[in-house]
């Protein structure tokens, strides 16, 4: 699991180099959003982008001991897509003008 809160401290050194188009970008957004400065805004991405992968692991970890334990069933993508075009082709007869 990644640490929370130390991402700041481990960017703090760090250079990240742009190109001319993509600083302008990133100063313009920084200007919308109200983030005060451009590295804020990249601060407050890559803190971001982070925290999403920490979520994303832990929910993958979840399911993939979910599919190991035995408490879900995988369910095969083809056998799953069928069955969903047959039960939308019975409620297409049943509610088709006659």
């Amino acid at each position: 699991m990644l640490p929370s809160g130390s991402f700041s401290s481990i960017l703090k050194g760090m250079e990240v180099h742009f190109t001319p188009e993509t600083e302008q970008k990133l100063n313009d957004l920084a200007v919308q959003s109200g983030r005060g400065s451009a590295d804020q805004l990249v601060r407050d991405v890559v803190e971001g982008y982070f925290n999403e992968l920490a979520q994303t692991r832990e929910m993958l970890n979840s399911r993939y001991d979910d599919l190991r334990s035995g408490k879900v069933k995988p369910v095969d993508g083809e056998e799953f897509f069928e069955s969903l075009r047959r039960r939308e082709d019975d409620l297409l007869k049943k509610h088709s003008p006659k």
